[in-house]
């Protein structure tokens, strides 16, 4: 997520485990770099917005996850520095407090997921053990802790990494014996669920799990939580990395004269096509955000000068690549939202754009 973190020491393997997957060179696009289409112009109908670095209090904001393109969530100390709050940033500017944390404990608000007008979180602390927590966004009211008994959780940068079905929250820790528990706890609070699986999976949409998440190859199975059905990922070649949902899967691949491409496949390997080629990489670790879109980042112009890269996006049904910007930071993507900075360090500018209003 794009809010700054610090995770306990379980969640490390595990993001940097999804760190290798994201850091293989990807792909650039079939289409020419000259030949983008810029977002305005392809979908003008799209909800965009920006957040500026600080807010009214002047401190600074760091949004964790948009609601739409003009409604957030994010961290912000307060103006002594004795907290760190959780806030809901509103499309008139408007600040709501969910929650605050002393700054001595060495708080962070980790991972978040939204579900009938209700935001999910993990929170921890240094050396403390982390919690589930809920707050009503829709509705006045003090934030509620779900669970203290969250197990070993393993985080990978992903949307899915708290998923909300059926009234219940569900996350991944690891077990025993290369085993994952798919841990579940009612959004009312109460016991905790536990479904072991033999092996390392992580969450996809719900009901559906996939393993590889340490493997260098990506992807071989999906799981239905509910069923216990499996499907089996098509085999991607040998140089190649695959991400996948239920849907769609994502593939870098490395071919035999050293460049790279990126393709899309269902995940019984029908429909496979090339995205992108030798100049772009993967950028966030869901393949096929809506089942509409993959997003991408390749060197821009300005990016020698700044470290940042140019934000493309594939749609998959009209098959064009279109520049989301020239000039990306930090990239997030979370329910059809995404998310990028623009600046440096001396300064950045939040961005969003609501996949779900194309």
């Amino acid at each position: 997520m794009s809010t700054s973190r610090r995770l306990p020491l379980g969640l490390c393997a595990a993001l940097v485990a999804s760190a290798a997957l994201l850091a293989m060179p990807a792909a650039g696009s079939g289409t020419p770099a000259a030949a983008l289409v810029s977002a305005v112009t392809a979908w003008p109908q799209a909800q965009r917005g920006s957040v500026q670095p600080k807010l009214a209090d002047g401190t600074e904001y760091r949004p964790g996850i948009f609601l739409d393109a003009h409604t957030s969530v994010g961290t912000a100390e307060t103006p002594d520095g004795r907290f760190l709050r959780l806030l809901l940033l509103g499309a008139d500017d408007s600040v709501r407090e969910l929650r605050r944390l002393p700054r001595q404990r060495h708080p962070s608000f980790q991972t978040f997921a939204l579900a009938d007008g209700d935001l999910v979180w993990v929170e921890g602390t240094g050396g403390g053990r982390p919690a589930l927590w809920a707050a009503g966004l829709k509705r006045a009211g003090a934030a509620r802790q779900l669970s203290a008994d969250v197990g070993h959780v393993t985080f990978y940068q992903s949307q899915y990494d708290l998923v909300v079905a059926g009234g219940r929250v569900y996350w991944a820790a690891a077990g025993a014996a290369d085993t994952t528990d798919i841990r579940s706890v009612a959004l009312t609070g109460g016991p905790v669920r536990s479904q072991p699986q033999a092996g390392t999976w992580k969450l996809s949409a719900f009901p559906w799990l996939v393993d590889g998440v340490n493997q260098a190859a990506g992807a071989t199975r999906l799981r239905d939580l509910t069923t216990g059905r499996e499907v089996a990922v098509a085999r991607a070649g040998r140089r190649a990395t695959t991400a996948c949902g239920p849907a769609w899967c994502r593939v870098a691949a490395l071919a035999k004269d050293g460049s790279n491409r990126i393709d899309l496949m269902h995940p019984d390997g029908s429909g496979r096509e090339r995205i992108a080629g030798d100049a772009a990489s993967t950028i966030i670790t869901d393949a096929a955000p809506l089942d509409r879109f993959e997003v991408l980042a390749q060197v821009g112009p300005t990016s020698e000068l700044t470290g940042n890269n140019q934000l493309i996006v594939f749609e998959i049904a009209t098959r064009q690549t279109v520049e989301i910007s020239p000039d990306a930071g930090s990239v997030s993507c979370h329910d059809g939202v995404l998310w990028w900075t623009t600046g440096n360090l001396d300064g950045v500018v939040w961005h969003s754009l609501d996949l779900r209003t194309i």
